[in-house]
């Protein structure tokens, strides 16, 4: 198993979910599988870079875990990561309440909400669409991990580079008839404005009326000139993914968004910035996340007939 041809992003996202869950004072997300759900090797691996990122002042340091866990939580993504997850499943909460038991996660990564369901989603069947390597990986290690197969956990290896998101989902037992919810989280900004737009519009497609997507976008704006400390965070960020083969390639501009969404058939319900959602879920700032309005998440629907 080659723990290093999946994607490196994916696996911070997922070991800065767990860094959260432990480390930081005030919780707003219960998700320890992160650490689980790597490999030592993956582990060592991001060691490397945190240690690389860290400079002189860490090259001697004997407790590794502590200082890849205190560079993860200082890391201009890190807010973004944890409010992200929690507003998806507070949403995905809502969407099963109202009788929704599809959820559907395009680039799923490493998440684990497939091992935390709650109580009264049990009934739900989740669908995973990922790259074959990075759920080739994930796979193994569940199985490492000795969790055994649940019939409504489908994992579909996909490469939507390649494969139109609806086909993968026809290879699967999603129903396209009845309403469904979907995640799109950390992937926009890797994929070019055609291959973002092109997912949209599949998602619009591929679903029944009702149904609603969440995802996560970069401004427009901090691709394109500008100075000061949202734009030196964000030069820092591109760097950290580029170095793992995994460059920015795009956003969203807010001001545009309803328009663009409404031009692949959906609409806009909510768009929130990272300061906006660590006001609402850490409103006494005891997490110390680190926000910005330039990180932002949008949650739309389809509409009826």
């Amino acid at each position: 198993m080659d723990a290093l041809a999946a994607s490196k992003t994916a696996m911070v996202t997922a070991l800065m979910r767990a860094v959260h869950t432990r480390c930081d004072p005030a919780p707003i997300l219960d998700d320890p599988w992160g650490d689980r759900l790597l490999p030592e090797a993956a582990l060592q691996l991001l060691g490397k870079f945190a240690i690389a990122a860290g400079g002189e002042a860490v090259q001697d340091s004997d407790d590794i875990q502590a200082v890849t866990e205190a560079l993860l939580r200082a890391n201009p993504a890190y807010a973004n990561v944890i409010v992200r997850a929690r507003y998806t499943e507070d949403a995905l909460e809502s969407m099963v309440a109202s009788g929704v038991t599809q959820y559907v996660l395009i680039g799923a990564g490493f998440d684990s909400y497939a091992l935390r369901k709650p109580p009264g989603a049990q009934h739900v069947d989740v669908y995973e669409v990922d790259h074959p390597a990075t759920q080739s990986l994930k796979t193994h290690q569940l199985a490492a991990c000795g969790v055994n197969g649940d019939r409504r956990h489908h994992f579909i290896p996909a490469d939507l580079g390649e494969e139109d998101l609806g086909a993968a989902l026809s290879r699967s037992s999603f129903d396209g008839s009845r309403p469904a919810f979907f995640s799109w989280l950390g992937v926009t900004m890797y994929l070019s404005r055609q291959a973002n737009m092109a997912t949209l519009e599949s998602v619009a497609r591929h679903s029944a009326p009702g149904s609603q997507l969440v995802f996560s976008y970069i401004d427009q704006a901090l691709f394109d000139a500008g100075s000061g400390k949202e734009k030196q965070a964000f030069s820092e960020l591109e760097q950290s993914v580029e170095s793992v083969d995994e460059p920015f390639m795009s956003g969203f501009s807010p001001a545009d968004l309803a328009r663009e969404l409404e031009g692949v058939g959906l609409i806009l319900e909510e768009d929130l910035s990272d300061i906006q959602l660590a006001a609402h879920y850490d409103p006494d700032g005891l997490n110390r996340f680190r926000s910005t309005d330039k990180s932002r998440l949008a949650r739309v629907s389809v509409p009826g007939c």
